[in-house]
């Protein structure tokens, strides 16, 4: 399944179901920040770390398995992620998503935080939204704080960092 973008603009019941979508063929940007948290809970960046040049940009990707496209850091047979209390920010905030723009989704609206403008979806194929017995309740406060947190630090990562990083000077 595809992300089926719903507006977001009410607290909502959220349950990971572990159904493996989010988990596969998803392009995962990490920041420096994300790097370092997981490296310092004991994985090697050479291990996790794929480079992904965009235009004049040089990006850095959560690694995924060849022989089913799914995140190196996700066990297939219980579906949970192996690093969930380091991983990365946009994990954190998927199966939600902010956007800096409107995506044209009936009943979107913009939503003000910290003094920006987001417009904030979820995924409506994902079966945790709105769960029977839900973990926890997000709020679109929670996820406008960590699209924002996500995009300062993602401005901050470059080459520059990651080879300080990998050479224990960050």
């Amino acid at each position: 399944m595809r992300f089926k973008p719903k507006p977001f603009t009410e607290p909502m019941p959220f349950k990971c179901l572990y159904c493996l979508d989010c988990c596969r063929g998803r392009h995962i940007y990490l920041t420096l920040e994300d790097i370092e948290r997981i490296a310092k809970a004991g994985h090697d960046p050479q291990d996790f770390v794929i480079f992904s040049v965009e235009g004049d940009e040089i990006r850095f990707v959560l690694a995924i398995r060849e022989w089913d496209l799914g995140c190196i850091f996700h066990d297939p047979e219980t579906g949970r992620c192996r690093i969930h209390e380091v991983n990365p920010i946009i994990c954190r905030i998927y199966p939600f998503m902010v956007s800096r723009k409107p995506l044209g989704v009936e009943g979107e609206k913009p939503f003000e935080y910290g003094g920006e403008k987001f417009w904030l979806y979820y995924d409506g194929n994902c079966p945790g939204i709105n769960a029977e017995e839900p973990e926890t309740i997000i709020t679109p406060e929670e996820i406008a704080g960590l699209g924002l947190e996500f995009e300062r630090e993602l401005e901050r990562t470059d080459l520059e960092g990651f080879a300080e990083l990998m050479k224990g000077e960050r």
